[in-house]
């Protein structure tokens, strides 16, 4: 088993199996429960999680919240564009997805509406562009007004509630997906779980685009990660110091609380404050410095987010627990059900 090989990571997921609405309410959906020790695997709901949380453990949550990044335009000839919004470079010049690139050139200029609109400064692969934003009073307001949320390329459905796309606690706008594993909680069963003594600490990833990039590449180590912005706070990275030094677990929320707190934790096991961008690619062979317990979503095959799963139980144990799950007819993917890694 070449480990290094994208189709190492593949897995036969039925078309039915993606979820394509969010069930309700958030915390009714399945629970898969293994236990990276014993092997042992069990099925619950998701609100059950209670069931293994302790005074003894940090939950770290990514608080960002999604922009209506998704802008569709009109060149000058008329021509129908779709933008969506990656990451921001400054004030008025962002990475974009653009659809489709074929009719862009650089310089083009892309309309939203009479107070929004782009130039295209640069094209790069995959659909990649840079752009200038031009706009009348503050670009979050013109977004707002015309943007909506992107919705993954496999969710055929329209979203009724857009709120459904957030997460309870999000606070922080500046993604283009949401982080999912966080849709599960409900503002009650958060509070149950501090109740029991459980530390909530808040950290910050914007999810790119690059998210639902596929890896192309046979040797998965040619794949590029786009940059994400990350943030870790001086009072946050004490208390998780703290907690590390009473033998308290870390469990993430989601693979991007995964890559920040792996990013801000140094060699020496401690954890040190920071405002920056990461790419890092976390596939078997990896060993985590931060990461006791992982609460995720069913991803991709062949995606990054299945080999970080992979190097954290295992790449044959993955693919044990996600045949289990499509034996068992789990929900898969953005809306679909939950494990945890323990």
């Amino acid at each position: 088993m070449d480990l290094l090989n994208k189709n190492s990571y593949h897995y036969d997921l039925p078309p039915e199996l993606i979820a394509q609405t969010p069930i309700e309410p958030r915390d009714s959906s399945r629970l898969l429960v293994y236990d990276k020790k014993t092997g042992k695997i069990e099925h619950k709901i998701f609100h059950d999680i209670i069931d293994y949380l302790t005074e003894k453990d940090v939950l770290v949550i990514n608080n960002t919240r999604v922009l209506p990044a998704r802008l569709f335009g009109y060149k000058d000839t008329g021509a129908k564009i779709e933008i969506l919004l990656q990451k921001r470079i400054d004030l008025k010049n962002w990475e974009c997805i653009a659809r489709p690139t074929k009719r862009l050139k650089e310089g083009d200029k892309v309309t939203f509406s009479q107070h929004l609109s782009c130039i295209i400064k640069e094209k790069g692969d995959y659909g990649l562009v840079k752009v200038c934003f031009d706009y009348d009073g503050t670009f979050e307001h013109r977004l707002s007004e015309v943007g909506t949320v992107p919705l993954p390329p496999y969710i055929k459905e329209k979203l009724k509630d857009s709120e459904r796309y957030q997460t309870v606690y999000s606070k922080i706008e500046g993604s283009s997906a949401a982080p999912t594993a966080g849709l599960h909680f409900t503002p009650e069963l958060l509070q149950r779980i501090k109740d029991k003594g459980v530390q909530i600490v808040e950290v910050l990833l914007h999810v790119g685009l690059g998210t639902f990039r596929p890896v192309k590449e046979d040797n998965i180590l040619k794949h590029e990660m786009h940059s994400e912005f990350i943030e870790m706070s001086e009072q946050n990275a004490d208390i998780l110091n703290k907690a590390k030094k009473n033998g308290k677990r870390i469990i993430a929320v989601g693979t991007t609380s995964v890559r920040v707190l792996e990013t801000s934790c140094n060699e020496n096991g401690l954890f040190v404050p920071m405002k920056t961008n990461t790419n890092i690619f976390i596939y078997p062979s990896y060993k985590f410095k931060a990461v006791d317990a992982l609460i995720t979503n069913f991803h991709l095959p062949e995606s990054t987010l299945i080999m970080l799963v992979s190097a954290f139980i295992g790449r044959d144990e993955t693919i044990k627990v996600y045949e289990e799950a499509v034996k068992q007819k789990y929900r898969f993917f953005s809306f679909g059900d939950a494990c945890f890694f323990k």
